[in-house]
């Protein structure tokens, strides 16, 4: 069996920046080993797959251990392939996820907006080991399905050198960790050790915790935002009531065949 494979980078008009994904459309579903033995293979942030039913794309993301609920810049990647390279007439697709439910993507000339969910931060208590594991004290700490550390300015999220093997320690999906930024509206970046993503460069879904959090924070609801890894990512965002819009490019690394 033969299963073609693209790679794209998104958030990013550039090769080698923003998040690189790995894409397989599928005439119909794979066993989930299979699909966790790619991803693995391919040892990126996520692998995506995808099966077209009707009008729908159903969905499925995988980090190289872990199959995950939701992810933004493999979305992304995943639109930009059914755009770009399998040619779609629409300029909205429309994907179902058993674990996020309904999302969408739609094409703004070479501009791509996602629509997901918001899912707005609470204050929570703060585990044991985190501050020492992230390495810097936050000024709060919130957390919906990943802790979310508040900072003072941007200076102060380039300087962060988690301890991971502190983190591992600890039962959390991610830690998102984000200040006002210098030119953005705020910045952020992203540690998964749990599913084997140490630090993501550019990552869709904690920006569905980020636009709610800072959209309240400075009080409108447009903003530009950056991830502010080494690759780094630009990311244009809004909230729209319980859902948020996410926007950004993409450009094609590689495409290819896998031989399975």
């Amino acid at each position: 069996m033969n299963l073609e494979i693209f790679q794209v980078d998104a958030f990013t008009n550039k090769i080698f920046g923003g998040n690189p994904a790995a894409i397989c459309p599928l005439e119909s579903w794979l066993d989930a080993e299979l699909m966790q033995k790619i991803a693995l293979e391919n040892n990126l942030s996520e692998t995506t797959f995808f099966v077209k039913k009707d009008d729908v794309y159903e969905i499925r993301w995988f980090t190289p251990t872990f199959e995950i609920d939701l992810c933004g810049h493999a979305t992304l990647a995943a639109a930009f392939v059914i755009f770009e390279i399998l040619k779609a007439e629409e300029t909205l697709v429309k994907f179902h996820s058993h674990k996020s439910g309904e999302l969408s993507v739609e094409k703004h000339d070479d501009r791509l907006i996602l629509d997901f969910p918001a899912r707005p931060v609470e204050r929570c208590g703060i585990p044991d080991g985190l501050i020492e594991a992230i390495g810097k004290t936050p000024k709060e700490v919130l957390k919906a399905r990943d802790y979310f550390l508040v900072y003072e300015n941007e200076r102060e999220i380039l300087d962060i050198a988690p301890n991971f093997s502190k983190l591992l320690e600890i039962d959390a999906h991610g830690f998102i960790v984000t200040a006002k930024g210098e030119t953005a509206d705020f910045v952020s970046r992203f540690f998964a050790p749990e599913v084997g993503v140490f630090e993501d460069p550019v990552t869709g879904s904690s920006h569905c915790n980020l636009i709610p959090y800072w959209a309240g924070r400075l009080g409108k609801t447009e903003l530009s935002a950056k991830q502010v890894s080494a690759r780094g990512g630009e990311l244009f965002c809004e909230l729209r009531g319980d859902r948020v819009k996410i926007g950004g490019n993409a450009v094609l690394y590689l495409k290819g065949e896998i031989y399975i």
